[in-house]
């Protein structure tokens, strides 16, 4: 027995040292990267309007703060027609960047960031592997591994330095801590998921639906109390935050490209007339309606699974501003479907093959070749299109599998098969 303790400690310590020699590799490597390539300005707002409000109490929403921003960024105030590089999240968002805002240097800041970013994409494919109850081979899942790190909308927003890929960490976190029934965790996370609130703002109100149907009181519970906690923590700090981010707010979409559907669609297509592009996202709203009420008490986790990530993805098309670098909060719904594609259909395993050669070649194509040239190349409006399209096809296309599970299915096969005798 103690030689097996003292093997296990030895075991334990060859792991430790070698998961620490591998962060700080992948962290030198993100270093040299930084330096030479600079950028990461989605990383650079939030560090700079965190670290000049730790040392100077100055609002991260001012224009004193702005200014700092664009100065680290362009070298002068911003110009008309740049991007104004302003703080638009809650306030309370500053405890997810204050450990970094307080590195002085900020392209050491934004290695260290970008290996965090790394290590919650690869937690976020593995995560996601589990609430689908997806069973990959060895080969299949060294390939979506690598997919979630390389493909348009996992390696973009790492270089831009986006929060948003923690921020789908929270959910699929709140997803995994739901279906194993640790509902306070899972309303830690999900109030947490609300640093970006344009993105959570769906989901939340679809959990919380679910949750008093479910008579899963827990989850709202720590949710909402969450959610206070962070909102009265920020109201301390700046009483009024709350104005000063709805301005913000406000100002958003003057400085940034096309941030909905609708937006989308008229800069691609100027004669397809404003009417249309809102009744296309006012029917898939209808749509998630419809599912949120046919979506009894007590089903199983993958009903739920399969409604949240609808919920995801039809929020991004829904008229709530957003942007193709946030599309990553969609892996559960992508991998929810090529697990139950390789577990039902004969052809599913070379379909998911295909489909992620499809993706991490093609969105990647696309955007080269459609990128509007600037101080940093500019995705195309186009980018809002192909990835929501394919995830709705997909999800309807497993949805009988989801909502009538295969033993009932069989069932009825079996019965059929007996009548005809």
């Amino acid at each position: 027995m103690k030689a097996y303790r003292k093997n296990s400690n030895y075991l334990f310590g060859a792991a430790l040292i070698f998961i620490l020699a591998l962060v700080a590799g992948l962290t030198w490597a993100n270093y040299q990267y930084a330096r030479q390539n600079p950028g990461g300005n989605d990383f650079l707002v939030h560090w700079e309007g965190t670290r000049n409000f730790l040392l100077t109490g100055t609002s991260p929403y001012s224009d004193e703060t702005a200014l700092a921003i664009q100065t680290l960024a362009y070298g002068r105030a911003a110009q008309p027609g740049e991007h104004e590089l302003r703080v638009a999240y809650p306030l309370y968002s500053i405890v997810l960047f204050m450990p970094f805002a307080l590195i002085p240097d900020f392209t050491f800041a934004r290695a260290i960031w970008m290996t965090v970013l790394e290590a919650a994409l690869i937690l976020l494919s593995f995560l996601s592997i589990r609430i689908a109850d997806w069973k990959p081979n060895l080969l299949v899942l060294t390939i979506f591994l690598m997919f979630s790190i390389f493909w348009y909308h996992g390696l973009r927003p790492l270089i831009n330095g986006n929060a948003v890929i923690l921020i789908a960490l929270f959910m699929v976190g709140a997803f995994y801590a739901i279906k194993n029934g640790n509902d306070e965790l899972a309303g830690v996370l999900l109030a947490f998921s609300t640093i970006k609130p344009q993105l959570a703002v769906i989901l939340v109100g679809f959990v919380l639906i679910w949750s008093l149907r479910q008579g899963r009181l827990k989850i709202v519970v720590w949710l909402l109390t969450t959610l206070l906690l962070l909102v009265l923590s920020a109201v301390l700090l700046i009483p009024d935050w709350m104005l000063q981010n709805l301005r913000e707010v406000m100002r958003y979409p003057g400085y940034n490209p096309p941030g909905t559907l609708a937006t989308a669609l008229l800069a691609l297509l100027p004669g397809l007339g404003e009417r249309l592009p809102w009744v296309i996202a006012g029917f898939l709203g209808v749509i998630m309606g419809g599912e949120w009420f046919l979506v009894k008490p007590n089903p199983d986790f993958k009903t739920f699974l399969w409604t949240a990530s609808l919920s995801l993805v039809i929020s991004q098309w829904i008229g709530i501003q957003t942007d193709p670098g946030n599309f990553i909060i969609l892996m559960p719904a992508l991998v929810l479907s090529l697990s139950l594609l390789e577990s039902r259909w004969r052809w599913g395993k070379a379909f998911t093959y295909a489909l992620l050669l499809g993706l991490v070649t093609g969105l990647w194509v696309l955007f080269v070749q459609t990128a509007i040239p600037g101080y940093q190349l500019q995705q195309s409006p186009i980018m809002f299109l192909p990835l929501p399209a394919v995830l709705l096809v997909l999800l309807y296309w497993v949805r009988w599998w989801v909502f009538r599970p295969p033993s009932v299915w069989f069932d009825d096969v079996a019965a059929y098969n007996q009548s005809r005798r």
